[in-house]
């Protein structure tokens, strides 16, 4: 793949204000590549704007402007999902998310608490029992589908961003923004399938986390797992 393309996040997929969902945008990089994609997010990457994707060869580069947002290049998720909790854990996991009492980005698309019905994913991961591991239930809804009716990548990437965020702080939320995220599908996914997304961290080093996410459908068959790291920000 080689040349200049153009590439728009409508505000709608938002992550903190005006800005675009880490998963969201780092999925829709993902999409051009035929690869597993190793994301690497620079900048906040602004939403509504026409951004600039150079393309040469296995590696992308999206820009603003001379301002790098974020890179792409050949990456790799190897390691093994822990197996789903049961359903009832997982709503019951759910109703102890902490983003409910308090959350830095209440309107972000995956996670936000203060979504509308219908406009965002209500993906809420909280703690299973004393386990450190986050679940919470999602069940698809059709507009997310493709002309294949499956859910869009992008849209499995976004549903595995947001949760590995709520296992850097226990039981607080630290301000933690996405850096770097690899993902990788390994099933198809259909609206309307009672869905487990798990989370769970893997390294904390000062300001700077690991997490592992992962999606099971609801024959708890693994459909994507992905690697990510956070920074804390003031």
């Amino acid at each position: 793949m080689k040349g200049i393309f153009r590439i728009r996040i409508p505000g709608r997929f938002c992550g903190p204000p005006g800005v675009g969902n880490g998963g969201y945008t780092c999925g829709r990089l993902d999409n051009l590549t035929d690869y597993t994609s190793e994301v690497t997010l620079r900048r906040p990457p602004p939403v509504d704007r026409e951004l600039r994707l150079e393309a040469d060869g296995a590696h992308l580069q999206l820009m603003d402007g001379d301002q790098l947002i974020a890179s792409v290049r050949p990456g790799t998720v190897a390691y093994t999902a822990p197996a789903p909790p049961a359903w009832e854990q997982v709503v019951d996991a759910s109703k102890k998310y902490i983003g409910f009492k308090s959350h830095p980005f209440p309107n972000c698309f995956v996670c936000g608490p203060e979504r509308r019905p219908h406009d965002g994913l209500h993906i809420f991961a909280g703690r299973v029992g004393a386990e450190p591991l986050y679940a919470s239930p999602w069940i698809p809804e059709a507009e997310l589908a493709d002309e294949n009716g499956h859910v869009r990548n992008e849209f499995l990437w976004a549903a595995l961003d947001c949760p590995g965020a709520f296992t850097t702080g226990g039981d607080t939320m630290p301000k933690v923004v996405l850096g770097r995220m690899t993902a990788r599908a390994e099933k198809d996914i259909s609206p309307g399938e009672q869905c487990i997304v798990l989370a769970w961290l893997k390294e904390k080093e000062g300001r700077k986390f690991s997490s592992g996410t992962a999606i099971y459908n609801q024959q708890r068959q693994l459909c994507a797992v992905a690697d990510a790291v956070w920074i804390e920000i003031p």
